[in-house]
C-alpha cells in the first residue's frame, strides 16, 4: 500500500470519528481545540485531494461506512429509549386500571352489605308485623265466648284451638299439658302459681281480663302474649321448655 493511501485512510478513519462524535452528541469544547480541529480538517483534506481517484473513493467508502454505523448507533440508543418509555406508560396505565378495579369491587361490597342490611329489616318488620297480628287475633278470639260456671279440659282446649294459631296449637297445647293439664283452677301449692299456663302469680293475668281466675279464655289469651313476647312464639317457648324443664 502506497504512503499516501495510507494517509488517506488516516483520514478517513478521522473523519469517521468527528462525524460519530457529532451525532452522538459529544461536545466540542469553545477553546482553541475547535480551530486546531478546524485546521487539522482542512490539511486533511487537502492530503485526501492529493490521493488518486480511485485511492480517494476507497477512502470515501470506508468514512461513509463509518458514519452509517454511528447512525445505526445512535438510532438502536433511540429506539431503547422509546421502548423504555412506553414500558413506563403502559405500567402506570396498569397501575391506574388495578386501582380503578379495586375501588369498583370496594363499592360492589359495599352495595350488597346495604342490600343485605335492608332485606333484614324489612324480614324484621314483617315478622314484627305477623306476631301483632297473632296477638290480634288472639285477643279479638277470647271475647267471643260467654262465660260458663265450670270448664272441662276439653273444652278448655277448644277455647284455645280457636284463640292459638293452628301452627303452634301443639307447642301450646305442650306446655299446657305439663303446667296444668288442662286445669284453669290448677294452683301450685309451693309457689301460688295459677290457671293453664301457671303464671306468676296469677294476678299477672288480669292484663287479658279481670276474670282470670275463672276463664280459660282470658288465660289462653295471657298465655299466648306471654309466649309470644318472650320466646317469639308458643313453639320457641316449648323449645325452652324442653331444655330446662319450665319456661
Amino acid at each position: 500500500m502506497s504512503g499516501n493511501l495510507v494517509r488517506g485512510l488516516a483520514v478517513a478513519s478521522a473523519t469517521a470519528v468527528t462525524t460519530v462524535g457529532a451525532v452522538t452528541g459529544v461536545a466540542q469544547s469553545s477553546t482553541g481545540e475547535s480551530a486546531n480541529d478546524a485546521e487539522a480538517t482542512t490539511a486533511d483534506s487537502t492530503l485526501l485531494a492529493d490521493l488518486p481517484v480511485g485511492q480517494q473513493a476507497q477512502v470515501q467508502t470506508a468514512s461513509l461506512a463509518e458514519q452509517a454505523d454511528a447512525q445505526a448507533i445512535a438510532a438502536d440508543n433511540s429506539a431503547r429509549q422509546t421502548a423504555s418509555e412506553a414500558a413506563r406508560i403502559q405500567a402506570a396505565k396498569d397501575a391506574i386500571a388495578k386501582q380503578k378495579t379495586a375501588q369498583q369491587k370496594a363499592a360492589q361490597q359495599k352495595a350488597d352489605q346495604q342490600k343485605a342490611e335492608q332485606q333484614k329489616a324489612l324480614q324484621d318488620a314483617k315478622d314484627r308485623q305477623e306476631t301483632e297480628q297473632k296477638a290480634s287475633r288472639s285477643s279479638t278470639g277470647s271475647s267471643n265466648f260467654a262465660p260458663q260456671s265450670s270448664y272441662t279440659a276439653a273444652e278448655s282446649q277448644a277455647i284455645a284451638r280457636q284463640i292459638v294459631p293452628g301452627d303452634q296449637f301443639q307447642c301450646f297445647s305442650n306446655i299446657v299439658d305439663h303446667e296444668s293439664g288442662w286445669n284453669y283452677k290448677a294452683t301450685n301449692p309451693s309457689s301460688g302459681a295459677y290457671g293453664l299456663v301457671q303464671a306468676y302469680p296469677g294476678s299477672k293475668m288480669s292484663s287479658a281480663g279481670a276474670d282470670w281466675r275463672t276463664n280459660p279464655a282470658t288465660q289462653i289469651k295471657w298465655g299466648l302474649n306471654y309466649m309470644n313476647d318472650r320466646y317469639g312464639s308458643p313453639c320457641g317457648a316449648w323449645s325452652y321448655w324442653q331444655a330446662n324443664g319450665s319456661y
